[in-house]
């Protein structure tokens, strides 16, 4: 299925959600399509990235566990990532 919105590249988003690109890159090698997606409304596309931040953060479930729970939750929901 094509998507609606084309995910937006480095080059093409708003200079206020560069250094949350820049930091996708450093920890992961790439911008997930979610945030490069929601790049198309900067003030979106930071909120959710504070939020992943905040989800993933050290805590009283373990990083580790945190990522585990949503690889399970990804194959349950039939998701290619």
């Amino acid at each position: 299925m094509k998507p609606r919105l084309r995910a937006l590249g480095a080059g093409e988003v708003d200079p206020s959600v560069r250094p949350d690109f820049d930091a996708f890159l450093k920890a992961r090698g790439n911008v997930p399509n979610l945030f490069a997606t929601l790049a198309r409304r900067p003030a979106l596309m930071r909120a959710a990235a504070a939020l992943l931040r905040e989800v993933l953060a050290p805590g009283e479930v373990p990083v580790r566990l945190k990522e585990l729970i949503a690889v399970r939750v990804s194959a349950i929901n039939g998701c290619d990532y």
